[in-house]
């Protein structure tokens, strides 16, 4: 098995296809926690090993709320991934973050159920700190990523993760929008905890596709 992996990338809403990867062959790994979303593409990218997974499937067949988050994380960390890069789709919740704009979350509000959010089990409790969820080194990376291409980018965001499949009512976006949250999407949690619970740096960028129902 590959044990040299740099970098995991989750590809999320519209993201499924490996092909900028050189030099690739897909990986299955079997985890305590069951099969994760697909099978793992691992290959090069500007002289750095990476693994990549479409978070949904390569035909977007699981939805959010079905995610085996933890078998996921567990692969990557097999493969000896140290980074996550998690792509992801929103919606705004404020009028300056526009479709087609990117956002770079620091924060974020849980609101999903029932989500299986740890590693921890009877007998072998973990404890950690989500004061700062994000990896502050990779986000700087994809700031300045963005900044030579030339493409908008919000930083120091708060990303509201519901459980979905389904969206916000009016009500709900409402009260999203009263927080101060900036973005809404549906996968971001317990993703990012995981990878911290895993000792693997995480940061999401999150694509705006619309704006919520406020």
């Amino acid at each position: 098995m590959e044990k040299d992996v740099e970098i995991g990338i989750f590809g999320g809403t519209g993201i499924y296809d490996s092909g900028f990867l050189k030099e690739s062959n897909e990986v299955i790994i079997e985890t305590p926690y069951g099969r994760p979303s697909d099978v793992i593409t691992v290959g090069v990218f500007k002289e750095r090993k990476i693994a990549f997974m479409p978070r949904h499937g390569r035909k977007h067949t699981i939805p959010p709320h079905m995610i085996n988050y933890r078998a996921n994380i567990w692969a990557f960390k097999e493969l000896g991934v140290k980074r996550i890069i998690a792509p992801s789709a929103v919606g705004s919740l404020k009028e300056k973050l526009k479709p087609g704009h990117f956002v770079l979350p620091t924060q974020f509000l849980d609101f999903t159920k029932s989500r299986e959010g740890s590693f921890s089990k009877e007998g072998r409790v973990i404890h950690i700190s989500v004061a700062d969820p994000f990896c502050p080194e990779l986000q700087n990376t994809i700031l300045k990523a963005a900044k030579n291409q030339d493409v908008t980018i919000h930083k120091d965001c708060t990303y509201v993760c519901i459980q979905g499949p389904r969206f916000s009512t009016k009500a709900e976006s409402k009260f999203f929008k009263s927080t101060g949250a900036d973005i809404i999407g549906m996968t971001l949690v317990p993703e990012c905890q995981l990878a911290r619970e895993a000792q693997m740096c995480y940061a999401s960028i999150s694509t705006v596709t619309d704006y919520d129902v406020w």
